[in-house]
């Protein structure tokens, strides 16, 4: 069954110039690409987009670093989407993240990990409607 998820090149790595490679991965996995933008969240938009956090001592960390650049957004479509994503770009702590995953490859740390992956459908609902509306 085929099934739609959200990824964001955060601004780390936008700013690194990986954008094309970490595309070509999900390209090369067969996703479909359904939408990409690029765009910088509004301090509103990332507030929204990281509710789920709010009242967490991370939360304001994970705004302030959404907000410091550009982003690349995709809806991505395949069999199996969020799992799928979620195992290609591999743990949050980059340093926990196995080589060969995107973290793995890409990231520098907690915050700097290059990319976000919708965890679920509902997240993908949620989150691409802050994203692509």
């Amino acid at each position: 069954m085929s099934q739609r998820t959200l990824i964001i090149i955060k601004p780390d790595a936008v700013r690194r110039g990986l954008i094309g490679k970490i595309i070509s991965r999900f390209e090369e996995k067969g996703f479909k690409i359904m939408d990409l933008k690029m765009f910088s969240f509004t301090r509103q938009q990332a507030e929204r987009f990281y509710e789920p956090h709010a009242g967490k001592p991370f939360f304001q960390d994970l705004v302030d670093f959404i907000t410091s650049g550009p982003v690349v957004a995709a809806i991505l479509e395949a069999h199996n989407a969020v799992s799928v994503v979620r195992l290609m770009i591999g743990p949050t702590r980059s340093f926990e993240a196995p080589p060969g995953t995107i973290r793995g490859d890409f990231g520098l740390g907690l915050t700097e990990n290059v990319i976000h992956a919708s965890d679920s459908e509902e997240s993908f609902n949620r989150e691409s409607a802050i994203v692509f509306s």
